[in-house]
């Protein structure tokens, strides 16, 4: 069975990945490891053979660049629309860092480690692939490899546990914005008793609440950009609903007759966006006023239901409420395009663009004192990149956001394929070394450096006036463990999660690999 598995490595790894599935489903006291399953099981079926573990060098690369590009393109425009407000995160986490290279220092000494051990205990607790590779380089032996073995799956464990600690928790975020996904949206009808612009009712202007049908004289149509509102007039406000009273309260009173249920002369409707002339245009810019005399009111997108207003880009896969007038919905079928089939088909040269753009980042080396390069690697390169995209949306005919439901699944594959290849390529150097008294000081080591650091990075969350699920995403981003960010999202639908994780990941790559090489010579 053995020999059959060793010349069937995507046999071995499927079979990995099915096992590792099922074990992140069986609940560890109050937590699941999810997706960090497949690293378990690659870990223990790994140390059966050598030769199941060898040459998963390209599956591995393969895996990590669909995951980390497609979280990229996920939170890239979110994390640029919060950079200033997430600089305090950024500075914060490379402190911690600094105080962690201590930690593994000095606690390495007083566990009998070497240096060589110690920084490969750091850059494993870490899950930092880069940063080993930087410490190998320094040591020129394979100490560094044996501290990061073991020290990987204490690492992920910890901070899973500090997340499940925290995810769900609430605490004052005066920094953060609101999460979409928890505001929800209500729609009333009012009966305006005070006239006058539309433009001045509170919420109007700062895009927090939105309006659609209009009644007037007995008759219904939807609301116009500068409309005038009149004594007497109803109209459908719609918005969260503390910013829903609040503009109720200042146009009149709410009336129990909704004009929404009323679709003999005005109708909506959800449409799918399928069509890549719509896709990365914000809803302004496609004047449905104009062209279709309707207005978008709510977008979809996955489990968010979005309020719309004119600078929210649209993506593949939203699905956005259109109120318009009975005879044009069609019409916005056909803008939109409203297809269930090309919504579900990638663009394979969109992604193939945007995946050789960031692995050929990836390999741009810079030289660092001491003889050791930085480069990205097919970790961050892709990231960096995915994020940039993400942010441009578009680019000629080129859509680079991939539907939400194609950009999930092949972020999930990417990452069991990974994990499981990672398990494998490891489980030899764990097993030879993890159930040692040299592993247990090891471990320990690793313990305390990611124990420490995720303590700490939590008391920066709180301290920047960030959230929890931002701090959650910044604290796997900090660690750098794809299997940490999926397991945070699986506790929590909440899109600052990635754009935390965005916000440290590349970052961290780059300070560890200049750190454990100060954990390699004190």
């Amino acid at each position: 069975m053995l020999d059959v598995l060793a010349d069937n490595q995507m046999l071995t790894i499927m079979i990995v990945l099915a096992i590792g599935t099922v074990v992140g489903t069986i609940p560890f006291g109050p937590i699941r490891f999810g997706p960090a399953g497949a690293l378990f099981v690659g870990l223990a079926v790994g140390a059966v053979d050598p030769r199941l573990g060898e040459g998963l060098g390209l599956v591995q690369t393969l895996g990590l660049a669909l995951f980390v590009y497609t979280v990229g393109v996920a939170a890239g425009a979110g994390f640029f629309r919060d950079l200033r407000r997430q600089l305090p995160l950024m500075a914060g986490a490379v402190a911690v860092l600094v105080v962690i290279m201590g930690v593994a220092a000095l606690g390495g000494r007083l566990l009998g480690l070497s240096p060589a051990l110690a920084a490969g205990s750091f850059a494993g607790a870490l899950t930092s692939t880069p940063a080993l590779a930087a410490a190998a380089a320094q040591a020129g032996n394979q100490e560094p490899a044996v501290g990061y073995s073991i020290s990987y799956p204490v690492g992920v464990i910890v901070t899973i546990l500090v997340i499940a600690a925290i995810v769900n928790r609430s605490w004052p975020a005066p920094r953060d914005s609101a999460s979409a996904a928890g505001e929800g949206l209500v729609d009333i009808s009012v009966e305006v008793t005070r006239p006058g612009p539309l433009r001045e009712v509170p919420g109007a202007a700062d895009g927090s609440v939105r309006f659609s049908y209009l009644r007037r004289e007995g008759q219904t149509r939807v609301v116009g950009d500068h409309e005038q509102m009149r004594t007497g007039d109803q109209v459908v406000v719609v918005g969260p609903e503390k910013a829903v009273r609040a503009a109720a309260a200042h146009l009149g009173h709410r009336v129990d007759e909704h004009l929404a249920h009323d679709r003999r002369e005005v109708d909506y409707r959800r449409f799918l966006v399928s069509s890549k002339d719509v896709a990365g245009r914000t809803i302004g810019e496609l004047d449905l006023p104009t062209r279709v005399e309707g207005m978008v009111t709510r977008v979809r997108r996955g489990d968010l239901d979005l309020l719309a207003h004119d600078d929210l880009t649209l993506e593949l896969g939203d699905r956005v409420r259109v109120v318009v007038p009975r005879g044009r919905l069609r019409d916005v079928g056909r803008l939109l395009g409203d297809s269930e089939r090309s919504v579900s088909e990638i663009d394979a040269f969109s992604l193939g663009v945007g995946l050789a753009l960031g692995l050929g980042v990836g390999l741009v080396s810079l030289p660092l004192p001491g003889g050791v390069t930085l480069a990205l690697g097919s970790a961050a390169g892709p990231l960096v990149i995915g994020m940039v995209l993400g942010r441009l949306e578009r680019t000629g005919p080129l859509v680079w956001g991939l539907p939400l439901p194609a950009n999930l699944t092949i972020r999930q594959l990417g990452l069991l394929i990974f994990l499981g290849a990672t398990g494998l390529s490891a489980g030899q150097a764990f097993a030879a070394e993890a159930f040692t008294l040299l592993g247990l000081r090891t471990a320990v080591l690793a313990a305390l450096v990611v124990g420490v650091g995720a303590g700490l990075m939590v008391l920066v969350g709180r301290g920047v006036g960030i959230s929890p699920p931002r701090t959650a995403g910044a604290l796997a981003g900090f660690v750098g463990q794809p299997a940490i960010l999926a397991y945070a999202n699986g506790r929590c639908t909440d899109e600052r999660i990635d754009s935390g994780y965005a916000a440290l990941f590349a970052l961290g790559i780059i300070v560890k690999i200049v750190l454990v090489q100060v954990v390699g010579i004190l």
